[in-house]
């Protein structure tokens, strides 16, 4: 070693200074993030200069954040520039990963067994009688996947909650009791046992929603309706609701015309919306014989954000707008192959997500 070598420090001191252990120093010297200053031919011993300290320890830090090697090498040596795209990128990548182990932990936590556990929630009867109204038109008569024929209710965090799924559109109805106590639940219902109930709850100004341990029940008006369970386990509809982007593109539009347009051809293979200026475009396609003919209908709308063209199946978008209340409905788009958030403009506790189609032809 030359003259300098007082200055050095061997890896064990490095390594204590820097909080890495000497084999995490001896791997990124291998991988050429963090060479030691000096290597003894003799001994291949490792030794560092002290001002190595503030490239390690930044190093140790984007470590503990799980950053990447590559990305690594970029903050430690590339332009700041450079280095703040790829830690921007990093960081919504762990967000998104702690986002759906979130969804997926509670959504395990609520599906687990429970015994002997009382939960009740008193709610509007013509609420209830809505909800089932507007959730059950997207259940799904399946062989294959039963579950898909039920509605998820869910009773917990001040809300109760009405979910149903065809795995082409998912509809969610919140309410929101005026009184509620006991553990939380989720219950699966068949849609065709809610929908016999739905016009005696309408009858009811008040419903109290009863889990107990393995059954359920409603009581209004000194009556008592059993409500049959189902045991299967319900798509995560959690974790696609937070895999959603923000929404690039939201349109405005007049709920029961746009619907009308929908309607206007019954041999409807695909409907395309693009939005243009101050209104909607939606072309109305029918396929048949190797060809594709087409009407295009113009509605008033108000559009924000750059230009989007997106096709739907017209069998899940119309039940999707006749669910909804209200004169106007909001269309939330992240990307044009990414569910499309449908929601009411006067009843924000029913969302709808129904997804776009790939067309014979978007030419």
């Amino acid at each position: 070693m030359d003259g300098n070598a007082p200055q050095l420090l061997s890896i064990s001191a490095f390594a204590r200074r820097v909080g890495l252990a000497p084999s995490a120093l001896r791997f990124y010297d291998d991988c050429g993030v963090l060479p030691p200053a000096h290597v003894d031919g003799a001994s291949g011993y490792r030794f560092y200069q002290p001002e190595q300290e503030k490239r390690a320890v930044l190093l140790r830090e984007l470590r503990e954040a799980d950053v990447p090697l590559p990305d690594v090498a970029v903050v430690l040596d590339g332009p700041r520039e450079q280095a703040q795209r790829v830690l921007h990128a990093h960081l919504r990548r762990m967000l998104d990963r702690t986002e759906r182990g979130r969804s997926a932990i509670e959504e395990i936590l609520r599906s687990l067994p429970v015994t002997g556990s009382h939960v009740e929630a008193r709610v509007g009867g013509a609420e209830l009688a809505s909800a089932i109204r507007q959730v059950v038109p997207a259940t799904a008569s399946d062989e294959d996947f039963p579950v898909l024929g039920c509605v998820l209710v869910e009773l917990g965090d001040g809300e109760v909650r009405l979910v149903a799924t065809d795995r082409y559109r998912l509809s969610i109805r919140v309410l929101h009791p005026a009184a509620m106590h006991g553990d939380p639940r989720q219950i699966l219902v068949r849609a065709a046992d809610l929908v016999e109930i739905g016009p005696w709850a309408a009858r009811n100004a008040e419903v109290t929603v009863e889990v107990d341990g393995g059954a359920a029940r409603l009581r209004g008006a000194g009556e008592c309706r059993v409500l049959p369970l189902f045991e299967d386990r319900f798509p995560s509809y959690r974790e696609a609701l937070s895999a959603l982007g923000p929404p690039e593109y939201r349109v405005i539009v007049d709920r029961l015309a746009f619907r009308d347009a929908l309607l206007s051809r019954g041999d409807t293979s695909y409907v395309t919306v693009a939005t243009a200026g101050d209104g909607l475009a939606v072309t109305i396609a029918t396929a048949g014989d190797g060809s594709t003919a087409s009407d295009t209908i113009r509605l008033e709308a108000i559009c924000s954000g750059p230009p989007l063209r997106i096709a739907f199946d017209p069998a899940t978008l119309i039940p999707a707008l006749e669910a909804g209340v209200g004169p106007d409905v909001l269309l939330e788009v992240s990307t044009a192959t990414h569910p499309v958030i449908v929601r009411s403009a006067d009843q924000g506790s029913f969302t709808t997500l129904v997804m776009p189609v790939a067309p014979l032809s978007l030419g």
